[in-house]
């Protein structure tokens, strides 16, 4: 017998044997029939119409066998390195089995994960049973992602010890009892159980297809056939819910985006990268924990009929592990095309003993009523036929200048952000677009006229994507008006989406879709917005820049990179006038007490980021949380102005309005 098969073998035994109570089972899957040639048709598909040209080689392999992996133990807490070692002999084999589609090595692997995992939840339910030391001076790592593999079963005993020992622990601090906690972790791990009894095989073929799309980059991607459905079914369906995108990241339910227009837009209480641990229904219903469930069963506790309130329990982002969660209370609503709607309103500031009055337009995305463009209705509903009404109402030219608010805005419809751009310049080049055959199309304002030729600063943050990036630069490189913010997203790709079933007769609704990369955006200086983005003319410091948002923090996203300008003219000698903009940008800053509070905020933030470990010691983390509990207050008692940024922002246009005129 081959030694690394009999390691696997006495190291599953073993597994088994380490709790008393009975084996838990799951059931071994195996590939479908369809999954031969969708994986075939999959790798060929790529090859051929992905932007980026990669071969599928040995070095690929290693890739999509670590990306495999990782999917299944992100935190490295269930595979040891014997299985690693065993599993080895597949290592630069994937390339080839994917071109051919033998998808087995995937079900051999996960089947064995799924072994380890009833182990774990096996033990889990024996140390659950008896009290923690909550006086020891142990310490849990917090990121394991790049930890080794444990080598030995008392070494993950040991690691999933402290990890559910943290957990009674922030049961303990939240003042849960003994029994409450027992209970809780129970359900918790009950839960675990059954999302894994639930797992098909087409959800092993999605986990494994993906390791290999996501080498070429983070957008393009493979949907199984029931994921397809669930997305359209969400998509079709008119339900009222919080408006925040999902995702499952280890055993939490992380919020990706904030949806333009709903109810957590509108509060400001839910930010990307807040965790959700526990869902309450009204004002006054027992909270759930979710930590563990699948994604799904997590959105159907937070649907609900419009006006209906559900209470979230959330893990800050940027808090100290083990920090207390708050608790927050959403009115669930339907989003409607209205809600997306920019929106127009006028503000007042003194500078220098002068009042200046702006107009501010929030536009949350770049949205358009297809079939009204498409019938040649004049007045169809669109993100510049808003803007533009909302600058004949509020008679801008009497106004000193205007300010347009992209942030949060994930991007849209291209054609808005084109249109968009020509309400504030002559006909001109807008952004270039590359395809997979280096074929370049220069999209254009084909629009004469300008709806407004005054002073003008764009708003922008690391949430603004896509179209918002593509507005903000052509503003940038026409000197048509300043950029203020932080650096924008960098996502400067564009996807297609293409129904595998179409390459065979008689299999509709059986072989997923496949979302793929076939283009690039340029701007019209040449420069790409793709993984940099939009760096502003004045920059302001944001929390955001800390997370792991935007581009530049997704694994092989493509890279910056430069094709020819196209011939524009500029509107300005903005570029000039920076340097004096930034002193009196930073002179004001530096005097402003909140600024002060931002960026103590954000030191905070970025050293709970980096801590690699956190105590199980109840007295030390009891503190912790006092201390984490007392900076909110001090923050919210020094919080007197309610946007900050853009009060800023009014006063450097103002700046430069003073410094044009000189």
């Amino acid at each position: 017998m081959n030694i690394s098969r009999l390691i696997l073998i006495l190291s599953l035994v073993a597994s088994l044997m380490a709790a008393d109570t009975p084996s838990i089972e799951f059931s071994q899957l195996s590939p479908e029939p369809q999954h031969k040639k969708v994986s075939s048709l999959i790798v060929k598909y790529i090859d051929n119409f992905h932007y980026q040209k990669k071969a599928l080689d040995d070095s690929m392999s290693v890739e999509v066998f670590e990306r495999f992996f990782d999917k299944l133990d992100p935190t490295r807490v269930y595979f040891l390195a014997s299985d690693i070692v065993y599993f080895d002999k597949y290592r630069y084999m994937l390339d080839d089995y994917l071109k051919i589609g033998y998808v087995d090595p995937a079900y051999e692997i996960f089947n064995v994960f799924e072994e380890r995992m009833a182990a774990r939840l096996a033990y889990t339910y024996e140390v659950i049973k008896k009290p923690f030391d909550f006086s020891l001076d142990e310490y849990l790592e917090t990121d394991r992602s790049e930890a080794p593999w444990a080598k030995s079963i008392p070494e993950l005993d040991d690691l999933w010890r402290k990890r559910l020992k943290n957990e009674a622990l922030n049961l303990k601090l939240s003042g849960k009892n003994d029994d409450e906690i027992v209970e809780l972790l129970t359900k918790r791990y009950n839960r675990l159980e059954k999302n894994l009894s639930q797992l098909q095989s087409e959800d092993v073929f999605q986990i494994l297809m993906n390791s290999f799309t996501e080498c070429f980059d983070p957008h393009t991607s493979y949907f199984s056939p029931k994921d397809f459905d669930d997305f359209k079914i969400q998509m079709s369906q008119a339900y009222s819910g919080i408006g925040a995108r999902l995702q499952t990241e280890d055993d939490f339910t992380v919020v990706r985006e904030i949806i333009p227009g709903g109810p957590a837009d509108k509060t400001k209480k839910l930010q990307p990268d807040d965790k959700i641990v526990g869902v309450g229904q009204d004002k006054s219903g027992e909270i759930i924990d979710v930590v563990g469930w699948r994604i799904d069963d997590v959105v159907q506790l937070i649907r609900g009929e419009k006006g209906s309130v559900v209470r979230l329990q959330i893990q800050v982002a940027g808090r100290p592990a083990g920090a207390a969660p708050d608790t927050i209370a959403l009115t669930r609503d339907k989003i409607k095309l209205e809600d997306h709607s920019a929106e127009g309103r006028i503000i007042n500031i003194t500078a220098d003993n002068h009042d200046f009055h702006y107009a501010v337009i929030e536009i949350p995305q770049f949205y358009s009523d297809f079939e009204g463009r498409r019938s040649g209705d004049k007045n169809y509903k669109s993100t510049t036929n808003d803007v533009h009404r909302i600058l004949t109402e509020l008679k801008v030219d009497t106004l000193d200048g205007v300010i347009i608010d992209l942030r949060r805005n994930g991007g849209g419809f291209l054609n808005e952000a084109i249109d968009l751009t020509g309400l504030f310049i002559e006909k001109g080049p807008v952004v270039q677009v590359r395809n997979t055959m280096g074929q370049v199309a220069v999209e254009w304002d084909e629009d004469q006229e300008i709806a407004y030729s005054g002073p003008l600063a764009v708003l922008v943050d690391r949430i603004s994507a896509s179209a918002s990036e593509i507005f903000a630069a052509a503003i940038q490189d026409y000197k048509r008006g300043l950029i203020i913010g932080s650096q924008t997203f960098g996502k400067g790709t564009v996807q297609n989406a293409v129904s595998l079933d179409r390459f065979f007769p008689n299999t509709t609704g059986k072989l997923g879709q496949l979302k793929i990369t076939v283009a690039k955006f340029y701007r019209i200086n040449g420069g790409s917005t793709q993984h940099v983005g939009v760096i502003p003319d004045i920059s302001f410091p944001s929390r955001f820049e800390l997370m792991d948002i935007g581009e530049s923090a997704e694994k092989n996203a493509l890279l910056w990179d430069q094709i020819d300008p196209v011939k524009y003219k500029q509107y300005s000698n903005i570029g000039e006038l920076i340097p004096q903009l930034e002193i009196r940008h930073n002179l004001r800053i530096s005097e402003d007490p909140q600024y002060a509070v931002l960026l103590e905020s954000m030191e905070e933030f970025e050293k709970n980021k980096n801590k690699t470990e956190i105590s199980l010691n109840y007295e030390i983390r009891k503190k912790e949380r006092e201390k984490t509990e007392q900076k909110k207050t001090e923050e919210k008692e020094n919080s007197t102005e309610k946007d900050p940024l853009l009060t800023e922002s009014a006063h450097v246009l103002s700046d430069y309005i003073r410094l044009s005129a000189d």
